[in-house]
């Protein structure tokens, strides 16, 4: 099945050829690059709505008990004093507080853009703190590929590299005092269908309180859709091209309740050292299915993700 990627200006869209079998093209996602969100929600670039391909729509934007929340993005809370996240700051002792620290991941250009039997997208981000100072140079690689009928994977890797003369190490609300909050990074939020849905990790079947926090080298999760009464399931794994880090993986968070959300995280519980002049590197597979694997099932789809290349990228400079 061949892809098409256009560019309005603002989001490219993968769209589906409509080649067999349903003959109907399927907007798989719109990357949104452009957003033009308020300043307190982070603006950054976000992947909303994502489809599978029977075209379920797998995401949400801006629900209203967290408006930054946005589809799926790369959402950082804690990079030094400054937030890349959205919304209120955790501080310890104090709980969570509205600062004037909420910065931008604003577009720099793309450098490659290719699409046919796979999408290939290269960009270059330039981070800016709330009062417009460039800290992060960033290289970003979106990677598209239809596997069958009813899965494909997108690839995600990042580069990040702090061109301050700060260091702006990375955490999470648990880093700064809030028990097993260790959220930050590559963020899903689901729709709200998928409220008490079914978290995946290998060899159980669990909820999203049972498994947060846990290291795993994959996750899914399984919803039920309003409406068509179809099941999906999105399915994380943790740089499946590192086999020295694959049976480890992150920890992760995770919850099924009171809403649909799971990030592999890590800066889960202890800070990433992010001196100036330092470069890191995060790669990701997130698999959509049409259909509830069960453990066996789930598995193999994460070792089929583990077989689609990275769209490997710079360091954004």
């Amino acid at each position: 099945m061949s892809l098409r990627c256009t560019d309005d200006g603002t989001a490219l869209t993968v769209t589906t050829t409509g080649e067999p079998p349903t003959g109907v093209p399927v907007e798989l996602f719109r990357y949104v690059y452009r957003p033009d969100d308020a300043p307190v929600e982070s603006p950054r670039p976000y992947l909303h709505p994502v489809r599978t391909t029977a075209g379920e729509v797998v995401t949400l934007f801006r629900p209203h008990d967290h408006v930054w929340h946005k589809g799926i993005a790369w959402s950082l809370p804690v990079v030094g004093p400054h937030s890349f996240w959205g919304g209120p700051t955790f501080v310890r002792e104090r709980g969570y507080v509205q600062l004037d620290n909420t910065g931008s991941m604003d577009h720099a250009g793309f450098d490659r853009v290719e699409d046919g039997d796979r999408v290939a997208v290269a960009q270059r981000l330039v981070w800016h703190t709330l009062d417009g100072a460039p800290v992060v140079a960033e290289g970003r690689g979106l990677g598209v590929t239809v596997l069958d009928r009813n899965t494909w994977v997108l690839t995600f890797t990042t580069t990040m590299t702090n061109t301050s003369t700060d260091a702006l190490d990375l955490g999470s609300p648990t880093t700064q005092g809030r028990e097993n909050a260790g959220y930050g990074g590559l963020f899903w939020r689901g729709p709200r269908d998928f409220t008490g849905g079914t978290v995946l990790v290998p060899g159980e079947r669990t909820d999203g309180e049972g498994v947060r926090g846990r290291r795993s080298p994959w996750l899914g999760f399984t919803g039920l859709h309003d409406g068509s009464g179809r099941e999906s399931t999105l399915l994380v794994v943790d740089d499946p091209w590192r086999p020295e880090t694959r049976d480890a993986g992150p920890r992760w968070f995770v919850r099924s309740e009171p809403f649909a959300t799971v990030c592999p995280a890590p800066f889960f519980s202890e800070k990433v050292p992010f001196g100036p002049g330092r470069t890191l590197r995060f790669r990701y597979a997130v698999l959509v299915h049409d259909g509830a694997p069960d453990l066996r099932a789930a598995a193999e789809l994460a070792a089929r993700a583990a077989t689609v290349p990275p769209v490997d990228v710079g360091d954004g400079g």
